[in-house]
This record gives structure tokens, sequence and C-alpha cells, in this order.
């Protein structure tokens, strides 16, 4: 028996009811057990059962995660850390990651996405970097479920009120609907931030008896037990999990992430790590660990908001805004000046020792005493039992005409104006996305830009996936996720340098389950080596199911990209009348899994479109190669619903129409969803199509720009009017109703 466990009093335990509300195992316990060599007092066991979540120690998915290509010569950071950081030249550095918010927004929608929101800003004000842009992705269930619209609305409150306070742009993002989604959104937030590439702050703690510093709100009773919420599946009592959710104030936030960069630019600070998930449990025990340190805690000196909170209660809470220090001997009074200039606490609650053991105290009385070592090393890790997904047989487009007495153009209106491909409008003018006044490209486009102030410089950015594709084809979908970053960073003329990946999958136990994340996890690995777009950060969230029902799976994709000079770049609307429109790569009408196939005849089959890895590289290539030489005036990715409906928003983005030349009846020609393909505009045609040529990539010219109509050779038109009052009606109306 240790000397920490003749002095420790653990009390009686009903241990049955903690493992089923902790989610912890039998065989986890009893490995806890081992490690302490004595029963838990329950601040360690909620400590452990924290630590060893799945929201905390990704048990089920760290062994395929480490297949994941993460290094290139401009990675300075790759995953491990609080975010991804990547070199851009001129000293600086990009810093950014994507995290899900999922269950605590489908249990209380608006502060669920706030304060997911507000976590992702910590994670990357954390290493120094002031953030300079917010993306989402967003997944709700069927329109016409009783829950989709409340969600729909308190999400995007929670997103644009926590983003507009902190003066953080909203800049880009996805929103998509699917019945799967009914019983569990999605909510996923991403951070870019911009930093001295020479002053990035990590999370390893480090020197013997530094002092262990606690800074921001106080702590309350909010957000107990949010990590183990987030690591099981919903069921009929899920409203019961609501003080689970945490509660953000963005004004707060603002003041930690001025105050923490002020300290910053100073030489006080040894290592930094925001309060997330399990709260004062995962900053201290991971600082500890990665340092190699134990760390001893007085839980007293932790500043409180709520009476009698006790040890366990303190560390388990996942209070918003606050921060874990260790400060160099001898700065502390000058962080707490900071600190205290910004009306925020600043408490030294404990002390970096050589033990190895996180050590907490309250009221005098050591609630926990715990080798810091086992609660990382020794966090279960499974190999779970996966099988893959059989491959859908392939659907013949020929057998979905266009359905009697339609045309391409009235099929293109319907589209328009259907859940998944209606105008984002409603959301997007909730947020600010021209605060800071850097913003070159907002929500809207293929992806967002936003300068570098002192620099020619700007960065592009993007989230995408393709829920429907990673459902019937995890391998195919998951490399799709990538691809469609790639495309969209290259259409304003952007290299793609690195991506973020954000996991959202059912329950892992089951091995359907499993195998779609094995499957998507080999998918991003073959085309982030292919294209040489490295993993630099990421968050898995799992058991995203109700009462058994699993979510589409969807690994959201968060690409960054670099423009040199912001100067060239461009958008998706039409610019001039008289140029040129040109289809970059080749069309083969393929509309398995097509949202022409889903909105016009309700069938979710077929095979997914096959995935070209080098054909998507060459034309990335070609196409920012002629965006820099100013060849190209409009440019626009090719997704979902295929090439018309990206004709009709480069018409409607630039208020201006188009007249199309191909003579094509066939549905699949305008509502295939092949991919590796781009929409351009060029004024001087010959010359552009010599160049693609010249460089073997397939160009068509598909007509011109002009007038205010979206006409097609010998199949009528339709006025621009009246094709945006079915872009934009639908949501404000379903809004509305």
């Amino acid at each position: 028996m240790t000397q920490s466990a003749k002095k420790i009093s653990t009390g009686s335990l009903d241990t049955d009811k903690l493992l089923a509300e902790h989610g912890m195992s039998r065989e986890e316990y009893a490995v806890l057990l081992k490690v302490l060599g004595r029963e838990p007092t329950l601040a360690e066991f909620g400590v452990s059962a924290a630590m060893w979540s799945e929201h905390c120690s990704y048990k089920s998915t760290r062994i395929w995660l480490k297949q994941l290509p993460t290094k290139a010569p401009h990675v300075i950071c790759g995953p491990g850390e609080n975010a991804g950081v990547i070199d851009i030249g001129d000293g600086l550095a990009a810093v950014f990651k994507i995290e899900s918010h999922n269950h605590p927004s489908f249990i209380e929608p608006y502060q669920g996405a706030a304060t997911g929101v507000g976590g992702i800003l910590r994670d990357v004000f954390t290493m120094g970097a002031r953030p300079i842009a917010n993306l989402n992705a967003l997944r709700f269930g069927d329109p016409k479920h009783p829950r989709t619209k409340a969600l729909l609305a308190g999400v995007v409150a929670g997103i644009g009120g926590y983003g507009n306070c902190m003066g953080i742009p909203t800049v880009g993002g996805e929103t998509n609907f699917h019945a799967s989604y009914n019983g569990n959104c999605l909510v996923n937030a991403m951070t870019v931030g911009i930093a001295d590439k020479n002053k990035i702050f990590y999370s390893a703690a480090a020197g013997v008896g530094n002092p262990v510093v606690y800074v921001g709100s106080k702590t309350g009773r909010d957000g107990i037990k949010g990590a183990t919420m987030a690591s099981g599946e919903f069921n009929a009592d899920s409203d019961a999990k609501r003080p689970t959710v945490q509660v953000g104030d963005p004004f707060i936030e603002k003041l930690v992430m001025e105050a923490c960069l002020e300290l910053m630019a100073t030489d006080a600070i040894v290592a930094i790590q925001d309060m997330g998930a399990a709260g004062l449990t995962s900053s201290s025990v991971e600082m500890a660990s990665k340092g190699g340190l134990g760390i001893a805690l007085d839980l007293d000196k932790v500043p409180l908001r709520e009476a009698g909170m006790s040890a366990y209660e303190i560390m388990l809470s996942e209070s918003q805004e606050r921060m874990l220090m260790i400060l160099k001997p001898g700065h502390e009074a000058e962080a707490e000046k900071i600190f205290h200039k910004w009306e925020l606490d600043f408490a030294i609650i404990g002390k970096l020792t050589d033990t190895g053991r996180l050590i907490a105290t309250r009221h005098g009385k050591t609630e926990i005493d715990i080798a810091v070592g086992p609660l990382v090393e020794q966090s279960p890790l499974y190999n779970r039992p996966w099988e893959p997904t059989p491959a859908p047989a392939p659907i013949d487009a020929h057998d979905y005409p266009l359905p009697k007495g339609e045309t391409p153009l009235t099929i293109l209106q319907k589209l328009m104006a259907s859940p998944d491909l209606g105008s984002r409008r409603w959301i997007t003018e909730q947020y600010d996305s021209l605060v800071g006044g850097n913003t070159a490209q907002g929500p809207g486009g293929d992806a967002a830009v936003v300068r570098l102030e002192g620099t020619n410089k700007a960065l592009a950015m993007t989230v995408d996936c393709t829920p429907r594709y990673c459902a019937a084809d995890p391998v195919m979908g998951g490399a799709q996720a990538v691809v469609e970053t790639w495309r969209n960073l290259c259409a304003v003329g952007a290299k793609p340098l690195a991506i973020t990946d954000n996991m959202n999958f059912g329950n892992p136990e089951k091995p359907r389950i499993m195998g779609q994340f094995v499957g998507a996890v080999e998918g991003i690995k073959e085309a982030c080596l292919a294209l040489d777009y490295p993993v630099v950060s990421g968050n898995c969230s799992l058991y995203n199911e109700t009462s058994g029902t699993p979510i589409l799976p969807a690994p959201v994709i968060g690409g960054v990209g670099l423009i040199e000079d912001a100067s060239k770049t461009v958008s998706i609307g039409f610019r001039r009348t008289g140029e040129s429109i040109f289809v970059i790569g080749e069309t083969k009408g393929h509309i398995g899994q097509s949202l022409y196939l889903r909105e016009i005849f309700g069938k979710e089959e077929g095979a997914v479109p096959p995935v070209h890895l080098t054909t998507e590289r060459r034309h990335g290539k070609f196409i920012r190669t002629h965006i820099a030489a100013g060849d190209i005036t409009a440019c626009h990715d090719v997704s979902d619903g295929g090439l018309l409906v990206a004709l009709a928003e480069m018409a409607l983005a630039g208020d201006l129409g188009c007249a199309l030349d191909i003579v094509e009846t066939h549905a699949s020609f305008w509502f295939g969803e092949d991919q590796a393909r781009y929409i351009i505009t060029a004024r001087d045609a010959d010359h552009f199509l010599a160049e693609a040529d010249a460089a073997g990539v397939p160009c068509f010219l598909l007509g011109q720009t002009g007038g205010e109509n979206l006409a097609i050779k010998g199949m009528g038109s339709v006025d621009l009017g009246t094709l945006r009052a079915a872009h934009e009606h639908w949501m404000p109306d379903y809004m509305a109703e």
C-alpha cells in the first residue's frame, strides 16, 4: 500500500451507480483499482472517468488516427496540442482547429453552440494566436421534424451571439438537413488565428516548483459530467442532461483573450492550457503529463461562484472562459496586474512537483492522489471490431431522365429551392462577417478570404463534407470531403496548405459504424498524401445517435490555404458581359447519391462519384496558376446539384445572366456530380483553351455571360429574378411558419 493510500479516506462509493453515470466499464474500473492500489475517492473516480471517456481519450479512434499524414515542411505543430500551426511566411503562422459541440447543442441549442464557439476560440488564442475568423458546419434533421426549426434557430443565434460579441468575423460554413440528424444535430466550429511563428505557446508543463495559475471566470456547477455526456448515446431522457451543458459569456471571453495575449507579449508564461472538456481535470493532467511532472492543487484557492462545491465538482466543472497557466517564478505579480486590469480572477492554486502525481486537497483534506502517467498512458485503447460498408451498385443515369413535362430549367428551380441548396442568407445575416475590416470574401462563395494586416497576403478557409457520400462509401466519401476543400481553396486562388478534421460518427461499439470511421480515415489519408495536404489538428465526436438511430457519418474537413497576393483572387460571381464560360474537367453524368436523385426521385442510392486524386491535383494547380495570371475572372467548383446549379449560383452571385450553347437534354449532364470540375469565366477564350490543352486539362466552352436570364440553347430560359426568389425564399419562409 502506498503512502497516499494510507492517508486518503475513500468512504463508501456506490460503484454500480457511478459506473453507469460516467460510462466507465468494469474492465476500466479494474485498471483504476490497480493504478491506485485501493478504492478511489469520488473525486478520483470522476477525474479518471473523465480522462478515460471517449471524448477525452479517443479510446476507439487513436489507433486509426495515427495513420493520418501530419508532417510537411510548413507544419510547425501537428495534432496533440490545442490547435495546429503552419508557417505562412514573413514570420507568421496560421493557427487553426475545428471542434464539435454536438451533444450540448441538441440539449440546449443556444448555449451549446455558443460555448462551442467559445471553446474553439480558446484553443486558438491559447497557442498565442489572435483569432481572425470563425467558420461552422451545421447539420439538422428533416425540416418537417418538430424539433428542427427550434434547433436551427437556437444554434444560429448562439454562434452569432458569441462570435459577434467577441468581435471575430464568422466568414463561412455549411448547413444541411437530413432525417438521420432528427435526434442528434451536429455543430462543428472552426477558428483560424494568426501568430508570430517564433512565439507559439504550448501546454507542456516545465519547472518543478513553478506556480500553477488559474485565470478567467469563476468556477460553477455548469458542465459537470460534460465529457462523459458527450461520450454516450442519447435516449428519451436526453433533456435530463441539460445541467451538463456549459453557459458561456462572450464578453468575459473577450477579456480573457486580451489579457492572455497581453501576458504572452511578456516572458512570463511557461505553458498554458484552456479548461475545455473535463475542465480543471484535463488541463492539469494534460499539462503535467506532457511535461513528465506532477502537479499539486489546493482547491480552496480556486475562485468559485457557488458555495459548498466539492472537490469532485471543482475538478469536473466545465464552466467557460477559464485558463490554466504555468508561470516563471517571479512573474506572478506582473501577471496578476494584467488580469486584474481586465477585471478577471487570478489565483495561484498550486505548483509543479517532481512526484509524477496529481494531488488535490479541499478543506485541508487530500481528495485526489493519483499518478498522472497512468491517467494518460493507461487510458483505454480499443481496436474495436469493424466491418466495411458494402459498395453500392452503380446507377445507370439513363434510368433517371427528366420527368415528363420537366426541363433542365424547371428542375433547376426545384433544386435551388430545396433545403440543402436554398440560400443561407437567413443564417449568414445573423453573423457579423465583416468586423475587423479584413474580410475580402465572406459567406456565400467557395472559400472565405481574410486579408492579413501588414502584408499583401490573405488566408483562404473553408469547411466541407458530403455525408450522403460517406454513408454510401466511407473511403470515397472521406477522400471527397478533403478534395472539396482543396477545390474550394483553389477556386479563390489559394494554395491549400493543411486541414483540420471533425469526425462525427455514431456508436463505435457497432462494427458497421466503426467500419464507417475506419473507411473515412483511409479516404482522408489517401487524399492528404496525394495532395501534400497534411492534417494538423482535429476532433472526434462519436455516439451521435439517439435510441439506436445513427447519424449519416460526417467527417467534416476544414481547409486553410494561402494567397500570396491578396489582389489576385476571384469570387464565384459572373463579373462582365461577354466573357466566355468554361467547365474544367470531364462531365460523365454521375448521378449516384446526387441531390437530383434524392430531391426529384426521392432516392438515396447508387455508387458515389469517384474521386481521382491525380486529376484533382492537376486541375487545382491549373486553376490557381491562371487565377494568379489574371486569365480567370470568376471561378466556382462544381459540387452539390451539378453543373447547372453551379452556373445558377454564379449568375445570382454576380447578378448577371448567361447564354449556354450546349445542346444537351439528358438530366445527368446538367445535374450529375462528377468530381474535379470547376466553372470559370475568361476574357480571352482562345488563349484559355490553348493553355488548358497545353496542360492536359479538359476544358469545354459552355457559353457566354450577359443578360438577365439563364438561357439554354433550344430549351428556353429563366430570369434571374424568378431564380433568386426560388433560391432565397425557402429558409425565411420555413422559419416564419
